[in-house]
């Protein structure tokens, strides 16, 4: 078997399983087994694979054919320009998250005031560290871009998944960011409330949260490589799928300081309700929406 055969082997048994992008699977998996990449691929079409080789792709092929994602089979996903590794266990990033880091660092930006000028106050956010917490950070994309892009950031990461919390730290590592980001087995912000192990950390500057918010009753909705394979505690949040953001929102009003930002991922068509928890004693608030229309990111001021 040689690569073109071996592609055009994979794309016929993905798509008669009604694999989604079923063409792009078959080259991640080849890539995967082969440890090559995509211009190789094609560059090298002829080129022969080995009896180990061609038996651990068609392998990998036999399991996303019956559901397993691609990115389980390969241990990693892209996220906002960084290749994080992923596992079962943890929650895939989404491209639509990567809106939560967009309005995270535009929220972070100076404010021009009449008092002072743009640069006057750049110079007075340099140096001075800011406190960023990841509320249910599964893998770890929010907390490890977050600390990449603002480096003057001391980040905290929570969720209740030890699973999740070894496989954030990895990708913490992998980036040298491990003395900037420090996990917490918690589930929200218990660890910074009053008493907690962690209160030293508050006040924070920004929280953000990709929290579970899919309702039970939507289940057979999901795809089946959703449904079937990703973890359940990072997926549902309850009957309605809104049942975390009233706590969240109500520890982040105790914990961020004032000015602080609070960054919300919500589902489609939960921005309204989500909008309206932050009442009073939230200011600038606004939703800005993905790539393809949804309202997708909520967040606010405290104060």
């Amino acid at each position: 078997m040689n690569v073109r055969a071996a592609l055009q082997q994979a794309v016929a048994e993905l798509e008669r399983a009604g694999v989604p992008s079923h063409g792009l699977a078959a080259e991640l998996l080849l890539q995967h087994a082969l440890g090559r990449d995509r211009a190789w691929l094609y560059a090298h079409p002829e080129e022969e694979l080995s009896a180990e080789q061609a038996e651990h792709f068609l392998r990998l092929v036999v399991r996303r054919a019956a559901g397993t994602p691609t990115q389980y089979l390969t241990g990693k996903q892209e996220f906002w320009g960084l290749e994080f590794y992923v596992a079962p266990g943890v929650l895939i990033p989404r491209p639509e998250t990567e809106h939560v880091v967009e309005v995270a660092l535009e929220r972070l930006k100076p404010k021009r005031t009449p008092e002072k000028s743009d640069l006057s106050q750049r110079r007075e956010r340099v140096g001075r560290t800011l406190r960023i917490v990841d509320v249910g950070t599964g893998s770890g994309c929010l907390a490890v871009a977050l600390a990449r892009e603002v480096p003057q950031a001391r980040v905290w990461a929570t969720d209740i998944s030890r699973t999740a919390l070894a496989i954030a730290w990895r990708n913490s590592v992998r980036y040298d960011l491990e003395a900037r980001v420090e996990f917490l087995e918690a589930s929200l912000l218990t660890p910074f409330l009053l008493g907690g192990e962690a209160e030293k950390a508050v006040p924070f500057d920004l929280i953000v949260s990709n929290p579970p918010y899919v309702s039970r009753a939507d289940r057979e909705q999901l795809a089946r490589e959703v449904r079937d394979h990703e973890p359940e505690e990072a997926l549902f949040a309850g009957e309605t799928g809104l049942e975390l953001y009233r706590p969240l929102i109500r520890q982040a009003e105790k914990v961020l300081a004032p000015s602080g930002v609070i960054v919300l991922e919500v589902g489609a068509g939960q921005a309204g309700e989500v909008r309206a928890l932050l009442g009073e004693g939230w200011s600038d608030i606004s939703v800005a929406n993905d790539l393809v229309g949804i309202p997708r990111v909520v967040s606010g001021v405290r104060g």
